[in-house]
């Protein structure tokens, strides 16, 4: 039995793009077109003559140049602003062989100088392309099914093809974290939730739509009610229809599908990028005999273990916001940096005061003690 996982994310424009021959992505002019679909971007009712006609001849011809007085020449300033931010993220993106490299470079240097939308998007295709099936067989590791034992092996077959494509689907939504600031809410019992920032806003401010309204009103965001599915081991099938409303809320509590899959995301990640083989797993706590490296996945989380590790005084309000500690291990100690070599490396997430998680996946990049660096 071939089952597969469904299609998703498709307005990442993930499809619109090539490979190379050892799997890393090229941009074309139709995944550039995509891009000048962006609502930033494609013009109005009230957009004036010369800005159609800028748009029309860059869709015609995705890669041309486009002079100063073309950008003069637009009416609206909001409009040539944003024009003049979309092709300096084309030129970044067509100053590599690779998506990938393109990627990687946006962090080079002073700093980021596209907008953090467009830095989420090419994220997202990125993710899009660590989350394809993988030559023989997809997922390399996956629970099987509960509800009795199988009879044969066509059964056993076909439970596990189930089992992976629900596996995907949790990976998926873990990998939205990635890309998508998230809202944290801890409920009485302990429970951490984390529900997508922007819907939970968009809901807030449009009406509500029932349910679970409380799950989210201790982050701060002043709701009516909420409509949201909580995602798990026994309903995880419902992400395929979804993945492009980014309405489902997910556990990160320890030992939840969620956290696990987010492990697997990150492994993936890495690997693809770096060409190293790691194992994460959720940790407890940080041998301090073991703790000679440490990566924060967001801004939070590294000024946290940053202070921890040099013996500052970390408030109890700042040690809450620490949601989950993980343990790196290489599975080739000759990947690390020799005089670290077999050392564990503990990466931390942690929300910031309003309850936001806001990860920086390029940190797992940039950040990680290696011996030697593979280029993407």
């Amino acid at each position: 039995m071939n089952l597969t996982p469904p299609d998703f994310w498709l307005s990442s424009g993930y499809a619109l793009l090539d490979r190379t021959t050892d799997g890393y992505l090229l941009v074309t002019d139709d995944y550039l077109r995509h891009l000048l679909g962006r609502p930033e971007i494609a013009p109005i009712a009230a957009s004036c003559s010369a800005e159609v006609a800028l748009h029309e001849g860059l869709l015609q011809t995705p890669r041309r140049t486009v002079s100063a007085d073309e950008l003069a020449a637009l009416q609206d300033r909001d409009a040539a602003d944003n024009y003049a931010v979309w092709l300096r993220f084309r030129a970044r993106l067509l100053a590599k062989q690779t998506l990938e490299a393109s990627y990687m470079a946006l962090f080079e240097g002073a700093g980021v100088d596209v907008p953090p939308v467009l830095v989420q998007q090419l994220t997202q295709t990125l993710l899009r392309h660590v989350l394809a099936p993988q030559p023989g067989g997809g997922r390399e590791e996956h629970a099987r099914p509960r509800g009795g034992a199988v009879t044969n092996a066509d059964e056993v077959a076909s439970a596990d093809a189930v089992a992976n494509v629900d596996a995907v689907a949790i990976d998926a939504r873990a990998a939205e974290m990635l890309f998508r600031p998230q809202k944290i809410s801890i409920l009485e019992d302990g429970v951490v939730m984390a529900a997508d920032e922007d819907t939970v806003e968009r809901h807030a401010t449009s009406g509500g739509f029932g349910s679970l309204g409380e799950l989210l009103k201790q982050g701060g965001v002043p709701l009516r009610s909420v409509d949201l599915d909580v995602l798990g081991n026994d309903n995880a099938g419902i992400y395929w229809d979804r993945s492009e409303a980014f309405d489902l809320v997910v556990s990160l509590n320890h030992g939840q599908p969620a956290l696990q899959a987010l492990c697997h995301v990150m492994e993936r990640w890495i690997a693809h990028f770096l060409g190293v083989a790691v194992r994460i797993q959720t940790d407890r706590e940080i041998v301090d005999s073991q703790w000679v490296w440490h990566v924060g996945l967001d801004a939070q989380a590294s000024s946290v273990l940053n202070d921890l590790y040099n013996g500052l005084d970390v408030g109890e309000d700042r040690m809450r916001r620490l949601l989950c500690l993980f343990r790196l291990e290489f599975c080739d100690p000759g990947d690390m940096r020799a005089d670290l070599a077999g050392r564990p490396v503990y990466l931390a997430m942690a929300m910031d005061a309003q309850g936001r998680l806001k990860l920086k996946p390029q940190n797992l990049l940039l950040n990680l003690p290696l011996n030697t660096r593979v280029s993407a």
